[in-house]
């Protein structure tokens, strides 16, 4: 499974990883038998040092370092939160035009079970701005409500929690379109009756970094997955795209 490259040098590669699929093998999917570090490490040809985690639903930039020591300090840039990630995602309702979600979230401990398992340790401060790029109304009586609304959003988490996104757009009653762990079920089906697409709507589509050798500043962007992009198409909303 040859994965779509995005940059290449002789430090670090970056990959565009599909929805779907997990980064390396997990007890979350004991039965799963393709990983991106194998996929990756197969396609190049040498070892492949995974640098930070995408839920598995999650489509887009993904970093390896190609050799132990840019593995190693593209793992201490992300855990420092010196990388710029941005995300775009469709979610349920209207969100204000920009903000700032500030909710402290409790680490999870075993991300195995269904459901969620804390810790006692106190909540993590985390912090996710966002903006809003398109709204689109459907007559859909999804809910108690004879129509539906949702917005496409860009995401700018500040911190790096374990599902940090999910949980905080869930927070503000504003859940991603097929998240089935923090999402509403009939909305993602009714998303998934309509375009034929039932996966998250959640992909990482820019990283912006220093190179973990020479220290100069790197920029990867990703295109939206095509399943992504149909239903973006399908609800006119391409001209608002980022750039």
């Amino acid at each position: 499974m040859a994965l779509d490259i995005l940059y290449r040098d002789d430090d670090l590669v970056a990959v565009h990883k599909p929805s779907g699929l997990l980064v390396h093998r997990s007890d979350i999917d004991r039965h799963e038998t393709r990983f991106a570090v194998q996929s990756v490490r197969d396609q190049l040809g040498c070892r492949v040092y995974p640098a930070h985690r995408l839920d598995k639903p999650t489509s887009g930039v993904l970093l390896f370092g190609l050799t132990p020591a840019a593995g190693r300090a593209l793992s201490q840039a992300f855990e420092a939160q010196t990388v710029d990630k941005r995300y775009l995602a469709v979610v349920r309702g209207w969100p204000d035009e920009s903000g700032e979600i500030d909710h402290p979230l409790r680490r999870i401990v075993d991300h195995y079970a269904p459901g969620e398992v804390h810790d006692d340790s106190p909540p993590q401060a985390a912090l996710t701005r966002f903006r809003r790029l398109a709204t689109i109304e459907l007559p859909w009586a999804v809910d108690r409500y004879p129509s539906s609304r949702y917005a496409l959003v860009e995401l700018d988490p500040q911190t790096g929690r374990r599902h940090q996104l999910r949980r905080h757009l869930k927070h503000v009653s504003h859940p991603i379109i097929g998240d089935a762990t923090y999402g509403k079920g009939r909305h993602n089906r009714a998303f998934a009756e309509a375009f034929g697409v039932s996966r998250l709507l959640l992909a990482c589509t820019r990283m912006s970094f220093a190179h973990p050798v020479d220290g100069r500043p790197l920029t990867v962007a990703c295109p939206l997955a095509a399943d992504f992009l149909q239903v973006v198409d399908a609800l006119g909303w391409r001209d608002a795209l980022p750039d």
